[in-house]
């Protein structure tokens, strides 16, 4: 019976030591991971920037006398390399003029306004690309928002100004809703004319 009795014992104490080492080798598991993990943070791998490389490939701002890799090709002529001044922004700005105006009733009155407008953006070519490509919808969003501007408006600077935010806004929504991603600043008038 001894024999036994020894053998249950040395079974049971077998058994906690087995759950003790199984114990002490969660904890250094688990102690393992949270330094595995802290050392993935602290390299990067883990994180904010892990996530900002991973994250959708939208335009990104373009500093100045930076390439742009999506830059819109050129009419043809020799092209000359830009020169931008110190100050001001860090980025550069690129340009997408409409080609054709617009003209459209003003809101309860029976004036019409007839502007020609330029987009303005700071970020990579796919923006102006995306005006090009777009530019039947975006047109259409730009009418909507002239037809719904009142004869108030068209005729100070303050009114103006809310008008190229609400143009700004409209063009960026159209964008968003076609491409995921606006990236127009703002909207300028190259002509301005109300009758």
């Amino acid at each position: 019976m001894s024999k036994k009795k020894d053998a249950d014992e040395a079974e049971v104490k077998g058994k906690g030591g087995g759950k003790m080492k199984l114990l002490i080798g969660a904890v250094v598991l688990i102690g393992l991971g949270a330094g595995g993990a802290y050392g993935a943070v602290a390299m990067g791998y883990l994180g904010p920037q892990h996530e900002a490389e991973s994250g959708p490939d939208v335009p990104r701002l373009v500093a100045k006398g930076e390439e742009d890799p999506y830059a819109v090709a050129g009419d043809g002529k020799d092209a000359v390399a830009a020169v931008h001044g110190e100050g001001g922004s860090e980025y550069r700005t690129a340009y997408y003029s409409f080609e054709e105006g617009f003209t459209s009733n003003l809101k309860d009155s029976p004036g019409l306004v007839q502007v020609s407008l330029a987009a303005s953006t700071r970020h990579d070519g796919r923006v102006i690309q995306w005006l090009e490509m777009h530019e039947l919808a975006v047109r259409s969003a730009i009418l909507v928002e002239l037809a719904n501007t009142v004869e108030d408006d068209v005729y100070t600077v303050a009114g103006k100004q809310r008008m190229q935010e609400r143009l700004t806004d409209a063009i960026n929504a159209v964008l968003e809703e076609q491409e995921g991603f606006g990236g127009v600043e703002a909207v300028h008038f190259r002509t301005f004319l109300v009758q």
